[in-house]
Order: structure tokens, then sequence, then C-alpha cells
């Protein structure tokens, strides 16, 4: 038996069997002896990758959405590129292997478009290393992407969000990723889907972990590999245990959320993408309180279009049938990079060209994405809010834009509905001079995440401060009591969407501050509502 140690990011307990992701590691012969038929082999995967990500779109555009699937639709073009396609015939006829060709040349060719100035040109790297990391799998015998034959546990080292797109996520029992942090990608994805997981796992990734059975304890940050009867017993009993309270947790299901005195708390979700809203209705949550609207820009080449986020905030309000939906505007920068934003690289990216500063500075990207969100406003109550906000004037830029937007709409003839604005408290800035911003908003939601981590001067993803990031810290709560004080005064509501919202421990904390609303993952709704139900506050 193996145990090791890892950062739970929800808890939970997973028993089933390891599923290594190493999508890098490939084995090829270097030389061929058969020039015409390492090219006929060559031919015949690259037919066999088309019909692999043929299939793959159709149930990506099925499944997740349109604008997800169009990262497929672009590697199956540069299938049929001929200068990729006429340099690995060079390099056959020069004694190479085709999977040793189909690999070199799709690397070179990735480092060429990487360090081209052309923003469209330079998104093509990734495609074309997939595409040809994808013939090379199949030259190899093996099978491109990723599957599980049943459900159980994703082992990786980490995961992107292009990679997760592929993932068969009906069957993944728990993650265990060697690196991450609880703010990644894959901890939010964790988090959404309800599945005990760990980043920063003390594991070996090797081969031998493929097929063997494993626990992971997520309630104790612990997994176990081939474990002992003893150990396979005792988590079998804690898994029952929990599937029990789970259950006991159902007769909140429907209730009111409203203290013993009558205080009453809204309990929203935070969700990532449209397929997310499932765990909303499953979660019993009364609305989405944050939608990040930055993972419909991860996992793609591209901007998605004005009509990509439209159909994706549209297909969200339909989803939620009449509830609340509150969408944040594009976060990208800081921890989520993406290479077509062509962000040049910072010293100090949290504190650097992030959320707002990129949307008020880059109109071209703030306008499809206000155009869709008040669209969307049409067909169900939507709500915005703005990350990253240090100040008044920077809101006053915001509200001026929004009017322009509605005027353009009202001059085309396209409907929209009353669309609340509100912005996050994440700055010590905006919390200091949370006064003077209620009076310019009609909400705010606390990212404690970063308010934290500004605070305290603690960069979150850094795993070796983790001792010393402390989100109780006084100085945090004593912010989060000033903004809703200055909220209320007024005359606004205030909401928290960070991950402390989610604490139990500081539950009547923050009802004793006066929040109105928290903001949570899907499955902690109901644990929060009996807390709060049985509150004497």
């Amino acid at each position: 038996m193996i145990q090791g140690k890892g950062v739970s990011v929800f808890s939970g307990i997973a028993i089933g069997t390891a599923y290594l992701y190493n999508p890098n590691q490939q084995h090829f012969p270097d030389f061929c002896g058969d020039v015409q038929q390492e090219q006929k082999q060559f031919d015949n995967a690259r037919e066999t990758a088309r019909q692999q990500l043929q299939e793959l779109f159709e149930k990506t555009q099925r499944e997740i959405g349109q604008e997800e699937a169009m990262i497929l639709d672009v590697q199956m073009m540069m299938l049929d590129d001929l200068d990729y396609l006429e340099e690995v015939q060079s390099r056959i006829q020069q004694g190479c292997s085709a999977a040793r060709a189909a690999f070199d040349v799709g690397n070179e060719f990735s480092d060429t478009f990487a360090a081209m100035d052309d923003e469209y040109m330079k998104a093509r790297a990734v495609d074309v290393k997939d595409m040809s990391r994808r013939i090379t799998t199949i030259l190899c015998g093996g099978q491109s992407g990723f599957s599980m034959e049943q459900p159980g546990i994703l082992v990786a080292n980490d995961l992107s969000p292009s990679e997760t797109v592929q993932l068969p996520k009906d069957k993944i029992l728990a993650f265990v990723t060697k690196q991450g942090s609880t703010n990644s990608h894959t901890a939010i994805l964790a988090r959404i889907m309800n599945i005990p997981s760990l980043v920063q796992a003390e594991i070996d990734l090797t081969e031998s972990i493929h097929g063997q059975q494993m626990i992971v304890d997520g309630f104790e940050g612990v997994y176990y590999l081939q474990p002992e009867p003893e150990i396979l017993q005792k988590m079998q009993q804690k898994q029952a245990q929990a599937s029990q309270h789970q259950q006991m947790l159902e007769q909140y299901r429907g209730k009111a959320t409203i203290t013993k005195k009558g205080q009453k708390m809204k309990l929203f979700a935070n969700i990532g993408s449209p397929e997310d809203v499932k765990y909303v209705i499953q979660g019993d949550a009364e609305g989405v309180g944050l939608l990040r609207s930055e993972f419909l820009y991860l996992g793609r080449d591209s901007f998605p279009t004005e009509e990509d986020l439209f159909c994706a905030y549209r297909t969200v309000v339909g989803e939620l049938g009449g509830r609340p939906l509150v969408i944040r505007t594009l976060d990208i920068g800081a921890d989520k990079q993406v290479d077509y934003f062509g962000l040049e690289k910072e010293e100090n990216p949290a504190l650097g060209y992030r959320g707002i500063r990129i949307c008020l500075t880059q109109e071209e990207i703030f306008r499809p994405q206000m155009r869709a969100i008040y669209r969307a406003s049409a067909f169900g109550p939507v709500s915005v809010m703005f990350p990253m906000i240090i100040s008044v004037e920077e809101v006053i830029k915001i509200k001026e834009f929004c009017a322009k937007i509605q005027q353009e709409l009202s001059n085309e003839g396209i409907a929209f509905g009353d669309v609340e604005l509100g912005i996050m408290i994440e700055t010590p800035a905006a919390a200091i001079i949370s006064r003077d911003l209620a009076k310019e908003v009609d909400f705010f939601s606390v990212g404690t995440n970063d308010l934290t981590q500004y605070t305290l001067a603690i960069d979150r993803q850094n795993a070796k401060l983790g001792k010393f990031y402390d989100p109780h810290h006084p100085a945090v709560l004593a912010l989060l009591k000033m903004i809703v004080d200055n909220a209320h005064a007024e005359g606004i509501w205030a909401g928290i969407c960070g991950e402390l919202g989610a604490d139990p421990t500081l539950t009547e904390t923050f009802l004793a501050m006066g929040y109105d609303e928290l903001s949570v993952s899907p499955g902690k709704v109901l644990e929060l509502r009996k807390t709060i139900c049985e509150s004497e506050v």
C-alpha cells in the first residue's frame, strides 16, 4: 500500500481505479525502413485523426457548446496544412519514421507560430502541436485524447482548461494532481462537480499507477494506492456515512434560507460554463451568484464572438428558469493566462494587467461581452459585476460604457432587460472606499480569495506560503464588516462569492455582519442552508 498527502479542494470519499493522464509521453522509432510504407501509415493516421476530431467536435458541440467545439474544428483544418504535410513528407523521404517526423515537425511549426507577431497566427501554435500529437499517438498504436473504461480517479501532473474540455466528466470520481492550487482550474471544476479531489499531491506519476485501486479521502487530504483490506473497509464505512449525511441534507431542499430569528440569506452558486447549470439545479441553489466569464475564453485559441458569448449566457438564463444570474465580466490575467490575448510577461501578474484593467483599455474585448450580457437579459433576470475595481473613476467609466451599449442596442432594435450593475470588492482600496463606491452601483460581491491575498501580501498560488495564508485574519474580517456596513448605509445589498463564503465556521459571523447573500460551490448549498436554518443569529 502507498499512502500520500495532498491539499483537499473538496471533501468526500472516492474509491475506484486510477487512470494516469500523461498526454506528453510518446515512444516511437526514430528511423524507418520503407519510405513508401511510412508515408502510407502517416496518411492513414491523418484520416483517423480527422474522424476522431469530427466525433469529438460533435460530442463537444452537443454537450458543452459551440465555442468550445470550435477549438477542434480549427485542428481539423490544420490537418490539411500544406506546409506541414510537405515537411513531414520530406522528413520521411530522408529516413525518419512517420511518428518521429509528425512529432518533430509539429513541435517546430508550433514554435514558429508562437514567435509570430500576428495574434491570430500566434494562436495556431497550440492547434498544430495538438494535431501532430494526435497523429503521433495513432501511429504509435495508442488512442489520442483520454478515455476511461469505467468510472475512476484521474491522476495527472496538472490539467489545463483545454485539456478538461475533452475529459469524460461523467466517469471521473475524483481528481489527484501533483501541481495546482486550491484556486486552480482543476480545483474549481472539482468543487462544481462535487467530487473529492486533491492538488499538490505527493505522488510519483509512473505508469505503474495506472489501473491500481485508489482511494481519495477529501476530508483528510490523503490518498491510498492498493489499499490494505482494513483501510478499504474503513474508507467504505466513511463513504457510507458521508452518503447518509448527504441524504439527511435533502430535507433542506426547497426550504427558505432563514435563521430561527427570521434573518434571510440568499444562497447562490458559482459556475464557469453553461454545462455547470445542472449542478446548480442539483444543489438547489437559488440562483447563480458568479458566472466566471473567463472560462468562456479559456481552452480555446481565439476570442469568442459576441454571438458565442450571447449563446452561452442565454443558455444559462434559460436553464435557470427564472432564477437570478450574476455574470462577472472577464477576469483574465494573474493565474489565468491565455496565449491569444498576447499579454506581456509580468514580474507580478497578480498586481498587473488583469480584470477590468483589460476591459477598460481594450474596448474590442469589452464591447462583445457587454452586448452579449444585455442581449441575454431580455430572456431572464441578469446582473453583471466587474472585477478588480480600485476607484470611483473606474465605475463611472463602466457606467458610461454600459449606457453607450444600451443606446447601441436600442438603435438596432435589439431587446434587453434591466441589468443591475455591481462590482467585486477584492482589493483593500475598494474595501476602504466602499461607501463612495456604494453610491454608484446596485450591489457588492466580495471576492475573498483576492481580498485575503492583497490584504496579507501573500500569493495565494504559492504552496510554500500556505501556512501563512489565513483568510480568518482579523484584518480580513474587519474589511468584510466595513464593506457590508457601507453597502447597507447606501441602500444596496452585499454578498460574498469567494471560497470563504462556504466556510461553515464563518457562516454565523457573516450572518451577524449582515451579509445578504453567499455564492458558493453548488455542492455546499444544502450544508450551508442547514447551518443557517439552525442558527440563533
